[in-house]
């Protein structure tokens, strides 16, 4: 058995929990997941139990140590990375008051116009608008329509920071999060509590823990408690933990200038570092101190896109499900064949992907999804390969914004599980009409946080060397020229029909 180093990543995903063992060489060795459930009481709402994180993060960790043969003994540091804005509210102890608002949830909509509305001279760094999705905007929610849980709330912090203190014992605040969700900005002094007193919440800062630490930093370890029920040693260093696809834009080394980041998940987010702030455009924010200290991280997004694949596989994909399992693959192996068998532009089918409202670039948390154009010859290959180009689609919308506000876009790195679909890749290729650069890993998330452990284990000096030395690009996915016209064709249509949905007239 091998005794080499390794670290372990955990990835706190909307749809599971992945634990990766990863060797120094940034290569898996082993891995396991866990599902999470999510509740959906309203439209736009969306929850989580804290509890079956943790009890995820314990099956995932001993289906990747069993599947390995690993001794946790050979784990050096553990790193960490979650979905932003999944605010938790608890007892000092950690024990929930309530389900989690998940990311996703878009309750806090007049809560978000109220705070935005304060013209907070902070709110420079999101474009002038808090999104529904962000801290403030869902405790002024709970504050206003659930009081009794607020004020009985000694913490309201997020996914990241309760697994942090399930892990370690210890209270903590990612620089990650409050930078980029939680308006926190360090040039303008650091917390907006200005902003926090026009809306009347004076009161979340003592909510908060007061310890804030940038991400892959910090002191922490595994405590005899956790590691018992991880199976994990006691004492193991445990990395500051970020947000999911911060860690991802870690894990596929797109750190240069014009590098951009594309984390396809359940979500899909947008990412670019930059030295100059890039202000004005329809993105989520550009957020100074948010990954690497001194530098602005760009971000947008997309509220729902691996979600929408998977609501189409819950409801109407029962015949596929079933051939699948006859074939012993899965289920999206059959949706792909089906999809590829049509042409680009779906046969005229047009789809907005705002199920759950519009991130970027319209941050506009009514806009709803829509399937426009179907005939009596379209079929499900027709429906979910136009799903696959709204999701691309908006993807070139976001990249399209942020260009003309001054962002440079030379090459496009695309991780998370939607890299696993060639089809997928080839439609963000060929509608962005750019080669997409694939790394060895495709689980970037996993692989960001094993990158943050190597770092708080003093293996690498800091992000950029433990990218050299963890991250390869295999291959590229080049756009095919023939498939350009058809999809200018589609983007125009695309952004019309945002126009005629949305518009008040």
């Amino acid at each position: 058995m091998s005794t080499e180093p390794i670290v372990l990543g955990l990835d706190v995903g909307t749809q599971s929990l992945r634990a990766a063992l990863v060797d120094l060489k940034g290569r898996t060795v082993a891995f396991g997941v866990a599902p999470i459930e999510t509740a959906y009481p309203r439209p736009a709402w969306a929850e989580q139990r804290p509890a079956d994180w943790w009890t995820a993060a314990g099956t995932a960790v001993a289906r990747a140590l069993e599947a390995g043969g690993v001794s946790p003994d050979r784990i050096v540091a553990i790193g960490l990375d979650c979905t932003a804005c999944t605010v938790v509210a608890c007892s000092a102890e950690g024990e929930p008051l309530r389900p989690a608002l998940l990311w996703m949830d878009q309750r806090a909509h007049r809560e978000s116009r109220d705070v935005s509305a304060t013209g907070d001279p902070v709110l420079r760094y999101v474009s002038g608008w808090v999104s529904p999705e962000w801290m403030l905007p869902k405790a002024l929610w709970l504050k206003r329509h659930e009081p009794e849980t607020y004020h009985r709330a000694d913490r309201i912090v997020e996914c990241t920071d309760w697994m942090m203190y399930k892990l370690t014992g210890e209270w903590t605040l990612s620089l990650n999060h409050l930078a980029v969700k939680w308006n926190y900005a360090r040039p303008d002094g650091g917390w907006p509590l200005g902003m926090m007193r026009a809306v009347g919440l004076d009161d979340l800062e003592s909510k908060w823990p007061s310890k804030i630490v940038p991400l892959g930093k910090g002191d922490g370890t595994l405590t005899a408690g956790a590691a018992a029920e991880l199976g994990l040693k006691p004492g193991t260093r445990v990395a500051q933990g970020g947000i999911d696809a911060y860690l991802g834009m870690l894990g596929l080394g797109a750190t240069g200038d014009g590098d951009v980041a594309v984390i396809v998940g359940s979500s899909t987010c947008h990412l670019a570092q930059t030295r100059e702030g890039v202000f004005g455009s329809g993105a989520a924010g550009c957020c100074p101190d948010a990954t690497v200290e001194g530098l602005y991280t760009i971000e947008a997004g997309q509220t729902a896109t691996g979600s929408i694949l998977d609501w189409y596989r819950r409801h109407f994909a029962s015949r596929e499900q079933a051939e699948a399992d006859s074939r012993g693959v899965n289920v999206y192996t059959v949706l792909d064949e089906q999809a590829a068998a049509v042409p680009p532009g779906a046969d005229g089918l047009v789809v907005r992907e705002d199920w759950q409202g519009n991130r970027s670039p319209h941050k506009n948390p009514h806009a709803r999804g829509a399937i426009v154009g179907l005939s009596l010859a379209h079929g499900p290959g027709h429906v979910f390969r136009a799903l696959y180009e709204a999701t691309a689609m908006g993807t070139r919308a976001i990249l399209e914004d942020c260009s003309r506000h001054g962002l440079t876009v030379e090459r496009v790195f695309l991780g998370g599980g939607g890299a696993k679909s060639p089809l997928w890749l080839q439609i963000h290729a060929d509608v962005l009409q750019k080669p997409v650069h694939l790394t060895r890993e495709g689980e970037s998330c996993a692989l960001g946080s094993a990158m943050c452990a190597a770092v708080a284990a003093g293996v690498y000096k800091d992000f950029d060397e433990a990218a050299g030395a963890m991250v390869a690009v295999e291959r590229l996915v080049e756009p095919d020229p023939g498939n350009a016209a058809a999809y200018d064709d589609l983007f125009a249509r695309y952004s019309d029909l945002y126009r005629r949905l949305n518009d008040p007239s």
